[in-house]
């Protein structure tokens, strides 16, 4: 395929017994007619009509993304269930609120567990709260609370979780609108936290008796590891948007300084986008270098750990939530249908490219 041809975009088995579609020239969201096509490698689409989807998983060659509307789509070989979650309390109805983060337990074919976030409201106000849920046939239920009563807001929830190497559970909380909790290590907003998968403390955290891994975010929403080395991606105020190397107990300046600017005790990012914006989600790793979803930017980014670059490498299919790699595929989930996209008839959708068509 021409570097300067068309972004050529085929079906993934989606429907039971029908082989690959040819692949067909399709017009970039937002692309206009008689503008210049960039050049992407081939892409191809796992999964479609996901209802706003905020994470991936896979095991076993099966995926599991969870929406944001309250739901775990299981994909199967092509075959798209559609579970169901029942929760202890109903999902909030607030701009960015829902079922967001979900992963499964390290243990999940056996015990059949995994973990959520997800924004609720009682009379006290908003809140999210982080659960185990277990699976039995095509149904998941709430089956205990693990962390509760993270205070909420409009925006600013946070929420990925990840396992780490050292088998500990993250959970990125935002600052709901109140940028100095940020600064508070008594408070979980605007933090990224650290628990057993228990629920319990590590006696080993930074801080004694506290969830608190690192302080001083806004909004961080991607987390993941290149060997033992942790990398969080964050929303900037206003473009300045973050990708940080995290340490524990280390302080990452919001709201007292942010994109370029220092300060003693505080850390500077190892990426920032300076005056442009990608308010960047989920990330992925694979060879040094970092992958992230892009939602206000419309694209996968690649940042580069060695020479510290970064581009788009993938564009033209609208808000980006989820980027995950096997090895061999860099998987990604658009969320044209969380309000502030330009959604068609088949978004959202799961699709996979070749790692190697990336370098």
């Amino acid at each position: 395929m021409g570097k300067m041809g068309s972004i050529f975009i085929s079906m993934l088995l989606l429907i039971s017994g029908c082989s690959l579609f040819e692949k067909e020239n399709l017009q970039p969201k937002g692309q206009q007619e008689d503008e210049a096509i960039v050049w992407q490698p081939e892409i191809e689409i796992v999964a479609e009509r996901l209802r706003v989807p905020w994470a991936i998983n896979q095991v076993n060659q099966i995926f599991y993304v969870s929406e944001r509307t309250g739901s775990i789509v299981k994909i199967d070989n092509g075959k798209m269930e559609r579970q169901t979650v029942e929760l202890k309390k109903p999902l909030a109805k607030a701009a960015e609120a829902g079922l967001l983060g979900f992963v499964l337990d390290p243990n999940f074919p056996s015990n059949q567990k995994a973990f959520a976030y997800y924004t609720y409201e009682n009379g006290q106000g908003q809140f999210n709260r982080v659960i185990m849920l277990h699976q039995e046939g095509n149904k998941w239920t709430e089956e205990s609370i693990l962390l509760d009563s993270i205070p909420s807001a409009a925006y600013h929830h946070g929420g990925r979780l990840k396992i780490g190497p050292d088998g500990k559970l993250y959970i990125t909380t935002g600052d709901a609108t109140v940028p100095e909790s940020a600064q508070d290590v008594k408070s979980l907003n605007g933090k990224i936290l650290r628990m057993n998968l228990d629920g319990s403390i590590p006696r080993d955290n930074p801080f004694e008796n506290s969830y608190v891994y690192s302080y001083g975010h806004r909004n961080p929403q991607g987390l993941v590891w290149l060997g033992d080395i942790l990398y969080a991606s964050e929303h900037g105020q206003s473009a300045h948007d973050e990708i940080n190397r995290i340490k524990p107990g280390a302080n990452y300046g919001w709201p007292v300084i942010e994109g370029t600017e220092t300060k003693a005790g505080m850390e500077t990012p190892l990426f920032q986008s300076g005056e442009e914006t990608w308010a960047p989600s989920g990330i992925a790793a694979d060879n040094r270098k970092l992958y992230a979803a892009a939602l206000r930017g419309n694209a996968v980014r690649e940042f580069n750990i060695e020479s510290l670059t970064t581009s788009p490498v993938i564009t033209g299919l609208g808000r980006i939530r989820d980027v995950y790699t096997d090895g061999e595929y860099l998987y990604f989930v658009s969320n044209n249908t969380d309000g502030r996209g330009n959604p068609d008839e088949n978004d959202d959708k799961l699709y996979r490219v070749l790692l190697n068509d990336l370098k």
